[in-house]
């Protein structure tokens, strides 16, 4: 794994000591900084370099779309850090192709919020297809509705990454869930979409 999505504020320098790699800090917030960034990470490295990119979750969306390829094609030598608040904040396109490791806060509690969003994602995918259409019929807000799908990939992914998982059929539930995403976000019908969802999940 040459890429990694820090769930917290620090924890990159133990990753750069592990992999024995020098430190890299490179902000990634607009576009102009992702090409900047890849004019530089073009050239030879000859050491292994942490490249480290810090508050993923607050780039843009554009930003974060041209930078995507450098997950997608790893350079030799070359290994990402990100860091975010929680993996609900990033694009799942982002969060599919880095290890997640989650840092202890001071009092060592590690993302609970995020842990009791979890479960409640899990206690929806287990509902009949009845039982999630009444949940979903209550869903009129369509930023609501984006954060319901959002959540529901992330969770998926997280899973992919678990022993003992059915991984061709959690894929195709999340190809059912990001096709629902991207007609959310392109105004389709909000409970059209999320009916349709429910019935194939």
């Amino acid at each position: 794994m040459h890429a990694f999505l820090i769930i917290g504020k620090t924890g990159w320098e133990e990753l750069a000591q592990k992999l024995k790699a020098e430190i890299l800090q490179f902000p990634v917030q607009k576009i102009d900084d992702v090409r900047s960034l890849n004019s530089l990470i073009r050239l030879t490295f000859n050491r292994p370099t942490l490249v480290v990119c810090e508050n993923i979750h607050e780039a843009t969306e554009e930003a974060l779309n041209a930078f995507l390829k450098n997950l997608e094609e790893p350079q030799e030598n070359i290994y990402f850090a990100l860091t975010a608040t929680s993996t609900r904040k990033v694009l799942p396109t982002i969060v599919s192709r880095c290890q997640i490791i989650k840092v202890k806060s001071e009092k060592g509690v590690t993302g609970s919020a995020e842990k009791a969003e979890s479960r409640e994602i899990e206690k929806f995918l287990e509902l009949t297809v009845t039982e999630k259409l009444a949940f979903i019929d209550k869903i009129k807000d369509r930023k609501q509705a984006i954060e319901l799908t959002e959540n529901l990939i992330n969770f998926m992914h997280r899973k992919l990454h678990e022993k003992e998982v059915k991984y061709s059929q959690l894929a195709a539930r999340i190809e059912i869930v990001q096709e629902t995403l991207t007609c959310l976000k392109a105004n389709g019908n909000v409970n059209l979409h999320l009916s349709k969802m429910a019935i194939n999940l």
